[in-house]
């Protein structure tokens, strides 16, 4: 009986050992997992939002769906300008003598490819809408709009993913606490965003030091 006793409390504490490395330890590797996993699909944003902002840029748009923005990639070209400042004289009939005028003069260059400009020697953009994370199936949702701004009509768009998404195989406990963030170092609220529908921003509400790492 001495015996059974003793197994069983050696059984408690092996358990309760356990349980207390676990509260421990389990944060600590849901961080890095967290960590490692949104630096991968921030920088799948990014590249969205860039893909984005060029598209706007030469169609005075943003695109609506992945498939015709890929497909301006593929064929679209920037106007390259440069912007100079001139000078000349022209006769003033009010004032009957000569004035200086000062205007802007705008020559062509040349054209250069979206594609090799933004993705240089690498065709990511054509899988830049399947969400990086092992295991996991699913696309970035995007969708583009034009929003009333004091009688303006402004082109907004949006590239986004569930944390769920995200994080699908961690514990639901510190999944439910992470998606509930609000912090200056954090990825705020349920899901990771670049741009937005309802205000005209290009940024994406992940913390500066995802894009140091970038970098």
């Amino acid at each position: 009986m001495k015996t059974g006793i003793k197994i069983f409390l050696w059984v408690l504490i092996v358990f309760f050992a356990y349980k207390i490395y676990d509260s421990i330890n389990g944060p600590i590797a849901f961080n890095k997992t967290k960590t490692e996993r949104y630096a991968h699909v921030i920088s799948s944003l990014k590249d969205i939002g860039n893909a984005q902002v060029a598209h706007k840029s030469v169609n005075g748009y943003y695109a609506q769906d992945f498939e015709s923005l890929v497909a301006f990639i593929d064929s679209a070209q920037y106007v390259l300008i440069e912007k100079r400042d001139s000078s000349y004289l022209e006769y003033d009939r009010v004032y009957r003598i000569d004035m200086l005028r000062e205007v802007v003069v705008i020559d062509t260059l040349g054209f250069a490819s979206v594609k090799d400009s933004l993705f240089a020697g690498s065709d990511r953009y054509k899988t830049m809408m399947n969400v990086p994370v092992d295991g996991v199936e699913a696309t970035f949702a995007m969708k583009a709009d034009v929003l009333d701004k004091n009688g303006y009509r402004v082109p907004v768009f949006e590239a986004k993913v569930s944390k769920d998404i995200v994080l699908h195989d961690q514990d639901a406990y510190l999944l439910a606490q992470e998606k509930e963030l609000v912090s200056v170092d954090g990825v705020n609220g349920p899901e990771i965003i670049i741009g937005s529908l309802t205000d005209v921003s290009t940024s994406g509400n992940w913390p500066t030091i995802y894009d140091a790492q970038d970098e």
